[in-house]
């Protein structure tokens, strides 16, 4: 897969991404006066409906009530590199760890990425600063940044304080099985089955990454299918090996073991796909459920109560291009955790952001900074809702907002790159998320 389709489509991480934007009320037509016993009143304005129920955002007390007993909530964003996506997130993890008992943030990045910053975040193992500028590479790099920097120093320092209600870090995506995944599931079946042990290292030798992850990726793409088969075929008969093997004494241990086993699996199911034809869309179907898979999973067997952060395009429900993005992630969690599933989405009104510049040689990440909503975009409508960043719980609205809502309006599609012709989509806000927050304006992230 070349980079300027890889820097399109969420794959490895290049995800598609959504933005907000919608039609504003339609003028009403210039007709002779009707007598006063038969005038019809004016449609509702949808901005005042909005704000009847709408939250300011430094108040998260309802949102804590939105939310309610979900054990899983996604917090979606509406460009992959705006700081007050990245900020808000931080800020609503923080206050549901302490008021409402969560312990994990999941992340759109690597299970191997999540499994080392994890140890940081538990074991203070490890510099965060080095584990963000190894691991973030490639169309990761967008997560390299000051503000998920200060997220992972505020875990750290969480734990340290509260030894008794710790917080976790994972990775759902499934990119790069980093070695330390590898260096993992090896060394736990040299202790409990060294007969297996050659067996499974030569299943894992062309899989297992030399170097860094940027480099390795990219030649991971250019290799020819028919080597892309065999490795995913190497990396899937070792899991079915090791699935066979009764537990040791420690299941929890196993567990563990046989996911990261899966996780090494997944990666290389992922890139046997044809990158250059139709299985792209296979990809992306694939990708979603297995995120949403490795999420349920690690919920499961944690316990824990649970951000997930990703994009709009990920934690939503509904697909704005359903011949190349079949089925989003926040429609399988949602089919395997009922109402434990809460989906928040993410609108701005105008603002900056990072992205590759889609428009020029080589695509080098750039700011790139977009005006005041045209009049015919629900970012428009939502901006008169209130001048300072707001919630809103799209279950439990006024009729007359719910009938805006749940109407297909035009929608920004701002991933990895800018522009492209894939940018924009309609979206009908009711159906494609629970709950919506919506900045007037948001900056770029600060990328390190």
């Amino acid at each position: 897969m070349n980079t300027s389709i890889r820097h399109r489509l969420p794959l490895v991480g290049a995800v598609i991404a959504l933005c907000l934007g919608a039609l504003a009320p339609t003028a009403l037509a210039h007709v002779a006066p009707a007598p006063a016993a038969h005038a019809e009143a004016p449609p509702a304005d949808p901005a005042r409906e909005l704000a009847r129920t709408a939250h300011p955002l430094d108040d998260l007390r309802p949102l804590g009530r939105m939310i309610g007993s979900a054990k899983v909530v996604g917090i979606g964003e509406a460009t992959h590199s705006s700081a007050e996506f990245f900020e808000s997130k931080h800020r609503i993890f923080e206050y549901l760890v302490e008021k409402k008992g969560f312990t994990s943030f999941a992340l759109e990045a690597n299970w191997s990425t999540g499994l080392l910053i994890d140890d940081y975040v538990r074991f203070g193992k490890g510099d965060p600063r080095e584990i963000l500028r190894d691991e973030f590479q490639n169309a990761y790099r967008f997560w390299n940044t000051e503000e998920y920097l200060d997220l992972i120093t505020w875990m750290r320092e969480h734990n340290l304080r509260h030894p008794g209600h710790q917080v976790r870090f994972m990775g759902n995506d499934l990119g790069y099985a980093g070695p330390n995944l590898f260096d993992t599931v090896t060394g736990h079946v040299a202790r409990t089955y060294p007969r297996l042990l050659p067996r499974l290292q030569e299943l894992y030798r062309d899989s297992r990454p030399v170097g860094e992850v940027d480099a390795w990726m990219n030649a991971y793409l250019l290799k020819p299918r028919e080597e892309r088969l065999r490795m995913a075929s190497d990396v899937n008969r070792a899991l079915a090996l090791l699935e066979r093997q009764k537990p040791a004494r420690d299941r929890e241990e196993h567990a563990w073991m046989l996911q990261h086993a899966r996780a090494i699996a997944q990666v290389g199911t992922e890139f046997a796909y044809d990158m250059t034809g139709e299985g792209i869309d296979d990809a992306m179907l694939y990708r979603d459920r297995i995120m949403a898979e490795n999420t349920v999973w690690w919920q499961r067997q944690t316990g824990d109560r649970m951000v997930l952060a990703a994009h709009n395009g990920h934690v939503g429900y509904e697909t704005t291009m359903p011949d190349k993005y079949p089925r989003l992630q926040g429609a399988f969690l949602r089919d395997a955790l009922g109402r434990d599933y809460v989906s928040m989405g993410a609108s701005f009104g105008r603002g900056s952001f990072n992205a590759h510049d889609a428009g020029t040689q080589g695509e080098p990440i750039r700011n790139f900074t977009v005006g005041y909503p045209a009049a015919d975009s629900s970012a428009e409508t939502l901006d008169r809702v209130s001048p300072r960043p707001f919630y809103l719980d799209l279950r439990r609205t006024t009729p007359a907002a719910r009938t805006w809502l749940d109407v297909h309006r035009p929608a920004w599609l701002i991933g990895t790159a800018y522009p492209w012709e894939g940018n924009q989509a309609p979206v009908r806000l009711a159906t494609s998320y629970d709950l919506l927050v919506h900045f007037p304006e948001i900056s770029a992230a600060r990328l390190r």
